[in-house]
Protein backbone atom coordinates (compact mmCIF):
# COMPACT_ATOMS: atom_id res chain seq x y z
CA UNK A 1 0.00 0.00 0.00
CA UNK A 2 1.20 3.43 -1.20
CA UNK A 3 1.18 6.46 1.12
CA UNK A 4 -0.95 8.36 -0.74
CA UNK A 5 -3.21 5.70 -0.66
CA UNK A 6 -2.97 5.40 2.69
CA UNK A 7 -3.48 9.17 3.73
CA UNK A 8 -6.88 8.88 1.27
CA UNK A 9 -8.33 6.13 2.70
CA UNK A 10 -7.42 7.81 6.49
CA UNK A 11 -9.18 11.13 5.49
CA UNK A 12 -11.99 9.30 4.43
CA UNK A 13 -12.24 7.50 7.63
CA UNK A 14 -11.84 10.87 9.39
CA UNK A 15 -14.94 12.11 7.73
CA UNK A 16 -16.75 9.17 8.36
CA UNK A 17 -15.66 8.99 12.45
CA UNK A 18 -17.17 13.11 12.50
CA UNK A 19 -20.56 12.30 10.82
CA UNK A 20 -21.02 9.38 13.58
CA UNK A 21 -19.49 11.28 16.39
CA UNK A 22 -21.93 14.11 15.85
CA UNK A 23 -24.85 11.76 15.63
CA UNK A 24 -23.63 9.53 18.67
CA UNK A 25 -23.30 12.82 20.76
CA UNK A 26 -26.85 14.31 19.81
CA UNK A 27 -28.52 10.93 20.79
CA UNK A 28 -26.15 10.63 23.79
CA UNK A 29 -27.64 13.23 25.57
CA UNK A 30 -31.17 12.87 24.64
CA UNK A 31 -30.93 9.29 26.14
CA UNK A 32 -29.70 10.69 28.91
CA UNK A 33 -32.33 13.34 29.26
CA UNK A 34 -35.07 10.32 28.55
CA UNK A 35 -33.83 8.05 31.34
CA UNK A 36 -33.77 10.75 33.81
CA UNK A 37 -37.40 11.78 32.75
CA UNK A 38 -38.61 8.05 32.29
CA UNK A 39 -36.79 6.95 35.55
CA UNK A 40 -35.57 4.12 33.63
CA UNK A 41 -32.27 3.11 34.96
CA UNK A 42 -32.01 0.42 32.11
CA UNK A 43 -31.90 3.87 29.58
CA UNK A 44 -29.53 5.24 32.06
CA UNK A 45 -27.09 1.75 31.81
CA UNK A 46 -27.50 2.23 27.97
CA UNK A 47 -26.66 5.54 28.04
CA UNK A 48 -23.44 4.89 29.64
CA UNK A 49 -22.47 2.50 27.16
CA UNK A 50 -23.26 5.47 24.28
CA UNK A 51 -20.99 7.49 26.25
CA UNK A 52 -18.27 4.54 25.40
CA UNK A 53 -18.84 4.69 21.89
CA UNK A 54 -18.74 8.71 21.57
CA UNK A 55 -15.42 8.24 23.64
CA UNK A 56 -13.80 5.45 21.03
CA UNK A 57 -15.23 7.68 18.09
CA UNK A 58 -13.43 10.66 19.34
CA UNK A 59 -10.24 8.65 20.44
CA UNK A 60 -10.55 7.28 16.93
CA UNK A 61 -10.90 10.17 14.99
CA UNK A 62 -7.60 12.06 17.64
CA UNK A 63 -5.72 9.38 16.67
CA UNK A 64 -5.59 9.62 12.96
CA UNK A 65 -5.19 13.17 13.64
CA UNK A 66 -2.32 12.34 15.17
CA UNK A 67 -1.44 9.55 12.97
CA UNK A 68 -1.28 12.51 9.90
CA UNK A 69 1.81 13.72 11.43
CA UNK A 70 5.09 13.56 9.92
CA UNK A 71 8.15 11.37 10.86
CA UNK A 72 10.53 13.78 12.44
CA UNK A 73 14.18 12.57 14.31
CA UNK A 74 12.31 11.38 17.55
CA UNK A 75 9.90 9.39 16.13
CA UNK A 76 11.19 7.93 12.74
CA UNK A 77 8.47 6.00 12.14
CA UNK A 78 6.02 8.66 12.36
CA UNK A 79 2.77 8.58 14.82
CA UNK A 80 0.91 5.74 12.98
CA UNK A 81 1.63 3.76 15.89
CA UNK A 82 -0.91 5.86 17.71
CA UNK A 83 -3.96 4.27 15.88
CA UNK A 84 -3.19 1.03 17.62
CA UNK A 85 -3.21 2.23 20.93
CA UNK A 86 -6.91 4.09 20.37
CA UNK A 87 -7.68 0.50 19.40
CA UNK A 88 -6.19 -1.01 22.21
CA UNK A 89 -7.66 1.32 24.24
CA UNK A 90 -11.17 1.33 22.91
CA UNK A 91 -11.36 -2.56 23.05
CA UNK A 92 -10.72 -2.47 26.92
CA UNK A 93 -13.00 -0.17 27.42
CA UNK A 94 -15.34 -1.87 25.76
CA UNK A 95 -14.26 -4.96 27.74
CA UNK A 96 -14.80 -3.14 30.89
CA UNK A 97 -17.78 -2.16 30.38
CA UNK A 98 -19.28 -5.14 29.00
CA UNK A 99 -18.06 -6.85 32.66
CA UNK A 100 -20.07 -3.83 34.69
CA UNK A 101 -23.16 -5.01 32.59
CA UNK A 102 -23.39 -8.09 33.30
CA UNK A 103 -22.41 -6.81 37.20
CA UNK A 104 -25.44 -5.06 36.86
CA UNK A 105 -27.43 -6.95 35.66
CA UNK A 106 -26.67 -9.71 38.65
CA UNK A 107 -27.46 -7.34 40.59
CA UNK A 108 -30.56 -6.40 39.92
CA UNK A 109 -32.14 -9.90 39.39
CA UNK A 110 -32.47 -9.87 43.44
CA UNK A 111 -34.07 -6.40 42.95
CA UNK A 112 -35.16 -5.46 39.68
CA UNK A 113 -36.06 -1.60 39.34
CA UNK A 114 -39.60 -0.30 38.35
CA UNK A 115 -39.26 0.25 34.73
CA UNK A 116 -41.68 2.80 32.65
CA UNK A 117 -41.55 0.40 29.73
CA UNK A 118 -43.28 2.59 26.97
CA UNK A 119 -40.64 5.69 27.73
CA UNK A 120 -38.15 3.22 27.35
CA UNK A 121 -39.37 1.44 24.19
CA UNK A 122 -39.39 4.64 22.31
CA UNK A 123 -36.20 6.05 23.19
CA UNK A 124 -34.80 2.51 22.47
CA UNK A 125 -36.34 2.54 19.07
CA UNK A 126 -34.64 6.25 18.15
CA UNK A 127 -31.23 4.66 19.52
CA UNK A 128 -31.30 1.58 17.46
CA UNK A 129 -31.73 3.89 14.61
CA UNK A 130 -28.75 6.23 15.74
CA UNK A 131 -26.61 3.59 15.77
CA UNK A 132 -27.75 1.75 12.52
CA UNK A 133 -27.03 4.74 11.07
CA UNK A 134 -23.68 5.65 12.64
CA UNK A 135 -22.98 1.62 11.45
CA UNK A 136 -24.10 2.66 8.05
CA UNK A 137 -21.39 5.44 8.06
CA UNK A 138 -18.43 3.08 9.48
CA UNK A 139 -19.09 0.31 7.14
CA UNK A 140 -16.84 1.38 4.46
CA UNK A 141 -14.13 2.01 6.65
CA UNK A 142 -14.03 -0.43 9.28
CA UNK A 143 -12.01 -2.82 8.11
CA UNK A 144 -9.22 -0.59 7.22
CA UNK A 145 -7.48 -0.42 10.25
CA UNK A 146 -7.95 -1.98 14.16
CA UNK A 147 -8.96 1.59 14.91
CA UNK A 148 -11.55 1.90 13.00
CA UNK A 149 -12.57 -1.15 13.29
CA UNK A 150 -12.81 -0.92 17.20
CA UNK A 151 -15.19 2.09 16.55
CA UNK A 152 -17.29 0.22 14.51
CA UNK A 153 -17.94 -2.45 16.71
CA UNK A 154 -18.92 -0.25 19.58
CA UNK A 155 -21.20 0.96 17.90
CA UNK A 156 -22.36 -2.47 16.69
CA UNK A 157 -22.39 -3.41 20.27
CA UNK A 158 -24.63 -0.43 21.38
CA UNK A 159 -27.04 -1.36 18.40
CA UNK A 160 -27.15 -4.79 19.93
CA UNK A 161 -27.83 -3.37 23.66
CA UNK A 162 -30.26 -1.42 22.15
CA UNK A 163 -32.22 -4.33 20.58
CA UNK A 164 -31.94 -6.25 23.88
CA UNK A 165 -33.70 -3.38 25.44
CA UNK A 166 -36.60 -3.04 22.91
CA UNK A 167 -37.04 -6.83 23.17
CA UNK A 168 -36.82 -6.06 27.15
CA UNK A 169 -39.39 -3.19 27.21
CA UNK A 170 -41.94 -5.11 24.60
CA UNK A 171 -41.73 -8.09 27.27
CA UNK A 172 -42.20 -6.27 30.25
CA UNK A 173 -44.96 -3.87 29.41
CA UNK A 174 -47.01 -6.95 28.20
CA UNK A 175 -46.03 -9.28 31.34
CA UNK A 176 -44.65 -7.02 34.03
CA UNK A 177 -41.50 -9.35 34.31
CA UNK A 178 -38.67 -6.83 35.01
CA UNK A 179 -36.31 -9.10 35.46
CA UNK A 180 -36.11 -9.59 31.41
CA UNK A 181 -34.29 -6.80 31.19
CA UNK A 182 -31.12 -8.16 33.06
CA UNK A 183 -31.40 -11.02 31.25
CA UNK A 184 -31.01 -9.77 28.24
CA UNK A 185 -28.24 -7.52 29.54
CA UNK A 186 -26.01 -10.66 30.77
CA UNK A 187 -26.76 -12.50 27.37
CA UNK A 188 -25.70 -8.77 25.23
CA UNK A 189 -22.54 -9.10 28.07
CA UNK A 190 -21.56 -12.39 26.82
CA UNK A 191 -22.05 -12.22 23.17
CA UNK A 192 -19.88 -9.08 23.15
CA UNK A 193 -17.00 -9.90 25.22
CA UNK A 194 -15.11 -12.61 22.83
CA UNK A 195 -15.12 -10.64 19.95
CA UNK A 196 -14.05 -7.60 22.08
CA UNK A 197 -10.87 -9.79 23.60
CA UNK A 198 -10.48 -11.22 19.57
CA UNK A 199 -10.02 -7.43 18.61
CA UNK A 200 -8.08 -6.49 21.95
CA UNK A 201 -5.49 -9.62 21.10
CA UNK A 202 -5.11 -7.98 17.62
CA UNK A 203 -3.72 -4.54 18.65
CA UNK A 204 -1.21 -6.06 21.20
CA UNK A 205 -0.06 -8.14 18.81
CA UNK A 206 0.65 -4.97 16.70
CA UNK A 207 2.18 -3.30 19.88
CA UNK A 208 4.48 -6.30 20.61
CA UNK A 209 5.47 -6.30 16.74
CA UNK A 210 4.37 -10.00 16.41
CA UNK A 211 4.18 -11.01 13.17
CA UNK A 212 1.25 -9.91 11.36
CA UNK A 213 -1.26 -12.74 11.21
CA UNK A 214 -2.58 -13.20 7.45
CA UNK A 215 1.41 -13.91 7.29
CA UNK A 216 3.01 -17.17 8.16
CA UNK A 217 7.00 -16.87 8.42
CA UNK A 218 7.90 -20.21 7.42
CA UNK A 219 6.77 -19.83 3.99
CA UNK A 220 7.47 -16.28 3.32
CA UNK A 221 11.25 -17.56 4.96
CA UNK A 222 11.23 -20.64 2.28
CA UNK A 223 9.38 -18.23 -0.61
CA UNK A 224 12.82 -15.82 0.01
CA UNK A 225 14.82 -18.83 -0.26
CA UNK A 226 13.53 -19.71 -3.62
CA UNK A 227 14.79 -16.72 -5.38
CA UNK A 228 17.49 -17.47 -8.00
CA UNK A 229 21.10 -16.05 -5.85
CA UNK A 230 19.81 -16.09 -2.55
CA UNK A 231 22.47 -18.63 -0.65
CA UNK A 232 20.65 -17.75 3.05
CA UNK A 233 18.35 -15.27 4.44
CA UNK A 234 18.35 -14.76 8.23
CA UNK A 235 17.95 -11.71 11.07
CA UNK A 236 14.22 -12.02 9.26
CA UNK A 237 11.90 -9.72 11.18
CA UNK A 238 8.25 -8.92 10.18
CA UNK A 239 5.96 -6.52 12.10
CA UNK A 240 3.06 -4.11 11.37
CA UNK A 241 3.35 -0.61 12.14
CA UNK A 242 -0.32 0.57 11.68
CA UNK A 243 -2.90 -1.04 9.85
CA UNK A 244 -2.21 -1.97 6.29
CA UNK A 245 1.70 -0.96 6.66
CA UNK A 246 3.58 -3.72 7.38
CA UNK A 247 7.87 -3.53 7.56
CA UNK A 248 10.43 -6.13 6.92
CA UNK A 249 13.97 -6.38 7.45
CA UNK A 250 16.98 -9.14 6.74
CA UNK A 251 20.08 -10.44 6.10
CA UNK A 252 20.39 -11.93 2.92
CA UNK A 253 23.34 -14.32 1.86
CA UNK A 254 23.44 -13.90 -1.95
CA UNK A 255 26.39 -15.59 -4.08
CA UNK A 256 29.12 -14.01 -5.17
CA UNK A 257 28.50 -14.92 -9.06
CA UNK A 258 25.14 -12.72 -8.71
CA UNK A 259 24.31 -9.83 -9.20
CA UNK A 260 23.91 -8.38 -5.69
CA UNK A 261 21.23 -5.18 -6.39
CA UNK A 262 18.87 -7.67 -9.15
CA UNK A 263 18.45 -10.34 -6.61
CA UNK A 264 17.54 -7.89 -3.94
CA UNK A 265 15.03 -6.69 -6.71
CA UNK A 266 13.62 -10.00 -6.77
CA UNK A 267 13.19 -10.45 -3.47
CA UNK A 268 11.24 -7.39 -2.78
CA UNK A 269 9.08 -7.57 -5.74
CA UNK A 270 8.37 -11.22 -4.50
CA UNK A 271 7.55 -10.22 -0.80
CA UNK A 272 5.41 -7.14 -2.32
CA UNK A 273 3.37 -9.83 -4.80
CA UNK A 274 2.55 -12.23 -2.18
CA UNK A 275 2.72 -11.30 0.74
CA UNK A 276 1.45 -7.64 0.75
CA UNK A 277 4.88 -6.38 2.28
CA UNK A 278 5.90 -2.72 0.33
CA UNK A 279 8.40 -1.27 2.96
CA UNK A 280 11.29 -3.45 3.07
CA UNK A 281 14.96 -3.19 4.62
CA UNK A 282 17.28 -5.86 3.24
CA UNK A 283 21.13 -6.12 3.85
CA UNK A 284 23.38 -8.01 1.57
CA UNK A 285 25.99 -10.06 2.56
CA UNK A 286 28.41 -12.41 0.91
CA UNK A 287 28.64 -14.72 3.65
CA UNK A 288 26.61 -15.31 6.81
CA UNK A 289 27.36 -13.11 10.02
CA UNK A 290 27.73 -14.29 13.42
CA UNK A 291 26.38 -12.08 15.67
CA UNK A 292 28.52 -9.28 14.96
CA UNK A 293 31.74 -11.82 15.54
CA UNK A 294 32.27 -11.18 10.92
CA UNK A 295 32.84 -8.33 9.42
CA UNK A 296 30.74 -8.87 6.50
CA UNK A 297 30.64 -6.95 2.41
CA UNK A 298 27.60 -5.31 3.08
CA UNK A 299 25.19 -3.09 1.60
CA UNK A 300 21.57 -1.54 2.89
CA UNK A 301 18.96 -1.08 0.22
CA UNK A 302 15.47 -0.31 1.16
Amino acid sequence: MNDSHHHTAHASSEYRLVYALILSSVFLVAEIAGGILTHSLALISDAAHMLTDVTALAIALVAIRLGKRPADRVRTFGYYRFEILAAAFNTILLFLVALYIVYEAYSRLSNPPEIQSLGMLVIALIGLLVNLAAMWILTASKDKSLNMKSAYLEVWSDALGSIGVIAGAIIIRFTGWSWVDSLVAVLIGIWVLPRTWVLLKESINVLLEGVPAHINLETLEAAARGVDGVKDIHELHVWTITSGRVSLTAHVVIDKSRDCEQVLQKIRELFASQFGISHTTLQHESKKCLDGEEICNLGIHS
